[in-house]
């Protein structure tokens, strides 16, 4: 079981690392719920306030090291646990 979790954590941490390589920036948009309009003919705001954000340089070097070096101690982690 422990395996499975440092693989897995070890996979997300790649792959987020990876897409931070791709990505230049992403933009968040919070949708709060609209107000509701006063009359017929006048429209309510789709989209609420919006955040970008933007990684650092170090950013998805650092997230693609530490994944493989989290995966290649889940590979080792079995032989540990049975006191080899």
């Amino acid at each position: 079981m422990w395996r499975a979790l440092f693989f897995a954590i070890g996979i997300y941490l790649l792959l987020a690392g990876v897409q931070c390589l791709g990505v230049e920036s992403a933009t968040l948009v919070f949708r709060d719920p609209p107000p509701q309009p006063t009359s017929f003919f006048e429209e309510a705001p789709k989209q609420g306030p919006k955040k970008t954000l933007v990684p650092p340089p170090w950013a998805p070097w650092s997230l693609m090291s530490t994944g493989v070096i989290v995966c290649l101690y889940s590979f080792t982690l079995p032989k540990r646990m049975r006191g080899d």
